[in-house]
């Protein structure tokens, strides 16, 4: 019995040992992934890496990870000369395969989403004064959540120099195209009092779009939403590289 009991014991100490040293290892990996996509992505701080799955040592033997959750917040895109900032970025890559020396990884397969606030996104709409008619202006002023997954844009029009009371409202769609781009589009062209606005015009101004350039590599938008904090994006991705 005492043979058992000292075997037991050298089995827990072990177990709690490999456990220690499991946790520890995978506390280095994430932050040494953290410290590369900061350096590949351009990031201003390091983003939040989880490796997750049980044990890690042996994930590393075989060469890929199970599960990789990573979170960057502040995170810069652009469309050519024009940058906005992505709020937060979350993502769950899958299937996470490194090279032999550590120092490239790709994802199978990712999904994730990402959040825009509305100051920025406004960057992709006119805002400056555009003539939609003979003695009438108008710019976009402001962007909302309308409900129902939809944007509400705020249209502030001038008539022949004076300034409507109140912005004008216009409830519009949003669409990813082409796994880059968001598209705003308005459902229901606004009327700016009584004078006649063409069509072509006034879409000049109510319709816009982004394109997120910058995500990591392999990742694109699919689906875009309007919440009360900004538009939410899902992304996926399949290939992505993290690192190298």
């Amino acid at each position: 019995m005492r043979a058992l009991r000292i075997l037991l014991i050298t089995v827990v100490v072990l177990g709690g040992l490999f456990i220690a040293a499991d946790r520890f290892a995978v506390g280095y990996a994430e932050d040494e992934v953290a410290a590369k996509l900061r350096s590949s992505e351009g990031l201003q701080q390091d983003p939040e890496v989880t490796i997750e799955g049980f044990p890690f040592l042996t994930q590393v033997l075989a060469g890929e990870l199970d599960a990789v959750a990573i979170g960057i917040d502040g995170m810069e895109a652009s469309n050519g000369a024009r940058k906005m900032t992505i709020a937060e970025l979350d993502a769950q890559m899958h299937g996470v395969a490194f090279s032999s020396d550590y120092s490239s990884a790709t994802a199978a397969a990712a999904t994730g989403t990402a959040r825009i606030t509305y100051d920025e996104l406004l960057k992709a709409a006119k805002v400056e004064p555009v003539e939609v008619a003979p003695g009438v202006t108008a710019k976009v002023v402001g962007l909302a959540d309308g409900g129902d997954g939809k944007i509400k844009v705020q249209v502030q029009a001038t008539v022949l120099g004076q300034s409507l009371p109140e912005p004008v409202e216009v409830v519009s769609s949003a669409k990813v195209e082409g796994g880059k781009t968001v598209q705003v589009h308005a459902d229901k062209l606004p009327k700016l009092g009584a004078v006649p606005v063409a069509e072509q015009r006034m879409r000049e101004i109510t319709d816009f779009e982004q394109v997120v350039d910058g995500l990591p590599e392999g990742i694109e938008l699919d689906k875009v939403e309007a919440r009360a904090d900004g538009v939410q994006i899902t992304v996926t991705g399949s290939k992505v590289k993290l690192a190298g």
